[in-house]
């Protein structure tokens, strides 16, 4: 147990903050258009140019001149506030249409996590924890510098998909590892709370700094300083936890009998709602705050600041309040919440607006985060058997889930409905996940489980056991 300090701190800081988010936009649009950067346009969405003033001496002047200085006038006025209003209108519709490639970029790392869940989870059970992880930091740092020197849309999805194996190593071994050496239910929850908050503070961390870096040193700058970073979390690791092969005893839960139990599917499809909003607007906010606001780089990253905030305050605040509440309520607070903070987004006028719905979209992802991951250690504990790795793969692919359709889906839909009711459907969506996680309140045991197999419709009813 003393080694457990050592590694909830380094799960902390292996988790890497999303450098790129406030940076992609911007740079493939600057890199696509070399002699016109988005910089030399004028800031906010396209109006209609006004009419071209009188001209001044217009009482004064014969007519002939007061016709030459007219048409004069209009041509330098008019025609210059055209130019601009045409640019401005072309501009406006690659920044829509540039949503679609953002977001297909963020959600492949999703995808690929996705996909990479289910071998790692059961790999764990093989050769323990400790030697994913390690192999997790390798993936990411290579991704890191591959993003630092990157100059074009291929070879940055392909860096952003790279993060997505490297991610699924790191998380799925991070929180088994956690889960296999606290277990008291009431001590894994604070653990995990604290580790989910070292994942806030990468992403607290990272959209700002990437911004404010990318505004005034350049695109590589933040990447080579995180890659840095990462070298010497490696290292740590290395002399830390000392990565060797373990093995595992007792013979662990198979994905499909885990993928049928409706209850830790309900805590898993809480992960998926919970995310899927902040999901959304990662590749969409900075292209409409650009789009409507004029915001500038560093402002874009600074957006997200609130989010990471409040989410770092909520992970800590209800790992160990989540279960003395009851997860399940907690969690079903948090999606409420999350709808109506949502809802308040496209509203905003100017980047302050934007502070108290994010941060309040951080909070509750946080609540339900740091309440429904050690949920699913609980589920297994008593509906299954004591081995992790498998269960927190498929909890990673609920996370990855939210995060892999939310940015594929956000381009498309923000070119067919809008921003603004893409948002009033997800909101709606958290609205009616919400009362599902009711059926957490009194999961039945791995024996009422047995009971209830000769009994159809018995597991979802019954309500013996004590609130996790």
């Amino acid at each position: 147990m003393n080694n457990v300090p050592k590694v909830v701190f380094l799960f902390k800081i292996t988790i890497a903050g999303e450098l790129d988010v406030p940076i992609i936009p911007q740079f493939l649009y600057d890199i696509r258009h070399p002699e016109a950067p988005l910089d030399s346009l004028p800031i906010g969405p396209p109006t209609t140019p006004a009419p071209p003033p009188p001209c001044i001496n217009q009482q004064s002047a014969p007519p002939s001149n007061r016709t030459e200085l007219t048409t004069a006038g209009y041509d330098e006025s008019g025609a210059n506030a055209t130019m601009i209003y045409e640019e401005l209108q072309e501009r406006h519709k690659e920044l829509v249409g540039e949503t679609v490639e953002v977001g297909l970029m963020f959600a492949s790392k999703a995808f690929v996590q996705l996909l990479a869940n289910p071998i790692v989870g059961p790999l764990t059970h093989k050769i323990g924890y400790s030697i994913p992880m390690f192999a997790g930091f390798v993936i990411m740092f290579l991704s890191t510098l591959i993003f630092a020197f990157g100059r074009s849309y291929s070879v940055l999805f392909l860096a952003r998909a790279l993060q997505g194996i490297g991610s699924s190593c790191s998380s799925v071994s991070g929180m088994g590892m956690l889960a296999d050496r606290y277990t008291d239910d009431k001590e894994r929850g604070n653990a995990m709370g604290i580790a989910l908050g070292g994942l806030a503070l990468g992403v607290l961390i990272g959209p700002p700094f990437g911004g404010i870096m990318y505004e005034f040193v350049g695109k590589s700058a933040p990447f080579l300083i995180l890659s840095a970073l990462a070298l010497g979390d490696g290292l740590l690791q290395l002399f830390m936890l000392q990565p060797s092969l373990e093995h595992t005893a007792t013979d662990p839960p198979s994905l499909k009998s885990l993928i049928t139990d409706p209850y830790i599917i309900i805590a898993a499809g809480a992960i998926t709602f919970a995310n899927m909003g902040i999901a959304m607007l990662e590749p969409s906010l900075p292209i409409w705050m650009m789009d409507n606001m004029g915001a500038k780089r560093w402002e874009q990253g600074v957006t997200f600041l609130p989010a990471s905030i409040s989410y770092l305050i909520g992970t800590n605040l209800f790992g160990p309040l989540g279960h003395r509440i009851g997860r399940w309520l907690a969690a079903l607070i948090g999606l409420v919440i999350i709808g109506f903070c949502l809802l308040l987004i496209p509203v905003a006028t100017n980047i302050y607006h934007l502070i108290l719905p994010n941060a309040g979209l951080g909070f509750a992802i946080g609540m339900v985060d740091s309440c429904m991951m050690p949920e699913l250690g609980y589920l297994v504990d008593i509906r299954h058997t004591c081995v992790y790795g498998s269960v927190y793969a498929l909890g990673d692919v609920a996370f990855c889930l939210g995060f892999a359709v939310g940015p594929a889906l956000s381009g498309t839909l923000v070119n067919s409905i809008g921003f603004e009711w893409m948002l009033v459907g997800i909101a709606a969506l958290s609205f009616l996940y919400a009362p599902l996680l009711t059926f957490l309140k009194s999961p039945p045991t791995k024996e009422e489980k047995k009971v209830g197999t000769d009994n159809p419709g018995f597991e979802l009813n019954e309500n013996t056991n004590p609130v996790s």
